[in-house]
C-alpha cells in the first residue's frame, strides 16, 4: 500500500491536544477501511530531541525539517508564542514545501507561521478567535475570518483552535477519500462526522442547545423545517415574537452569523447532503433547498470551493 506522507511540526511549548488530534487522525493504522492508500505520520522539529509541551512533560522528536522536503501534507499545530517571530529556518522549510506542491495546514496559532511564510498573502484565513485581531494586525495582507472553523484554499488550509483541528483533519480525509471514509473515522473517534468550515467557532448561546422556549431557537427550527421555501427575516422575527432589530442582534449572538447568511449556509449544507445521498438532478436539489439552480450553483461553489457536480463525484459514497 502506498502512503500519503504527513509531516507534523513540533516545538517547545506546544499544546498536546492539537498534536494528539493530528496523530489520532493520521498516525493510526486503519486496515478496516480497505482503502487503496493511507497516511504515514512523521513528527518533525527544527531541532530533533526532547521538547517540553504544555502540562510539564516532554515528547521526543526523531526527525528534523528535512522531512518536509518529501511530505505530501505539512501540518503546523500552533506556534510557541504568537508575539514572537517564527524561526526563519522553519519559514523557509514551509515556503519550500508549498512551492513544490505540498498541502500546508495550520491549526490554531499555526496560522501565524503560515502568514509569516507568506503562504496566506491575499487569502482568507482563520485562527483561534482570541488571536484573530493580532494576526490581522501583524499580517494585514491576510483577510482574517474569526467566525469560522476552517478555511480551505486547496493547497493551504487554516483551522481555528483546538476542536476545530479535528474538523479540519476529518475534512482532509473527506477530500482525500470521500464522505463515507471520513464518517467511519469520525465514528471511531466518537466525534461529529462533518462540521462545515464556515460554521461559527465561538458562540455564547449555541442554538442547538438553547432552551425550547428560546425565541431564536424557535426561529431556527422553523427555518430548518422550511428551507424549501423563501424565508424573510421579518417572517423569522415574527416566529420569534421579536422586532427585526432585536431578532437580528440575538441571532448573531447565538450563531455568529446574520440570519440571511445562516440560512444560505443551511441551504447549501442540506444540498450537499442530498448530493451525497441521492441521485436527484441539480435543479431538483436546488429546489428542495429553496434556491434557483443558478443561485445554488453560485452559493455552493462559494461555500464548498467546487461545483455541485464535482462535489457529488468526490463525496458520493
Amino acid at each position: 500500500m502506498r502512503h500519503h506522507r504527513i509531516a507534523c511540526l513540533a516545538f517547545d511549548g506546544m499544546a498536546p491536544f492539537e498534536l494528539a488530534t493530528v496523530a489520532e487522525v493520521f498516525a493510526v493504522s486503519r486496515p478496516e477501511l480497505d482503502v487503496d492508500w493511507w497516511y504515514r505520520f512523521e513528527l518533525c522539529a527544527e531541532t530533533p530531541g526532547p521538547h517540553r509541551v504544555v502540562g510539564g512533560f516532554d515528547i521526543v522528536v526523531h526527525h528534523g525539517l528535512g522531512r518536509l522536503r518529501h511530505a505530501d501534507t505539512v501540518i503546523v499545530p500552533g506556534v510557541a508564542d504568537v508575539r514572537r517571530d517564527v524561526s526563519p529556518t522553519v519559514l523557509k522549510a514551509l515556503r519550500d514545501a508549498s512551492a513544490r506542491g505540498a498541502r500546508v495546514v495550520s491549526i490554531c496559532s499555526g496560522a501565524f507561521a503560515l502568514a509569516a511564510a507568506g503562504l496566506l498573502d491575499g487569502r482568507e484565513a482563520t485562527t483561534h478567535w482570541r488571536h484573530a485581531r493580532l494576526l490581522q494586525e501583524r499580517h494585514p495582507e491576510v483577510t482574517v475570518n474569526a467566525s469560522v472553523l476552517y478555511v480551505d484554499h486547496g493547497s493551504v488550509i487554516t483551522a481555528a483552535g483546538t476542536a476545530a483541528g479535528i474538523d479540519a483533519c476529518l475534512h482532509l480525509i473527506r477530500k482525500d477519500h470521500g464522505a463515507d471514509v471520513a464518517a467511519r473515522v469520525a465514528r471511531r473517534m466518537v466525534v461529529a462526522a462533518h462540521r462545515e468550515g464556515g460554521q461559527a467557532q465561538f458562540a455564547e448561546h449555541p442554538v442547538g442547545r438553547a432552551p425550547a422556549d428560546d425565541p431564536v431557537d424557535s426561529a431556527v427550527r422553523y427555518a430548518l423545517d422550511n428551507l424549501h421555501r423563501r424565508l424573510a427575516v421579518d417572517e423569522l422575527a415574527g416566529v420569534a415574537h421579536l422586532s427585526v432589530r432585536q431578532f437580528e442582534r440575538r441571532f448573531v449572538d447565538a450563531t455568529g452569523l446574520s440570519p440571511g447568511r445562516w440560512i444560505t449556509h443551511q441551504r447549501i449544507r442540506a444540498g450537499a447532503a442530498l448530493l451525497e445521498s441521492a441521485d436527484y438532478p441539480i435543479d431538483v436539489v436546488a429546489g428542495r433547498v429553496g434556491l434557483t439552480v443558478a443561485g445554488f450553483r453560485r452559493h455552493f461553489r462559494e461555500r464548498m470551493g467546487v461545483s455541485p457536480s464535482t462535489y457529488r463525484r468526490q463525496f458520493r459514497p
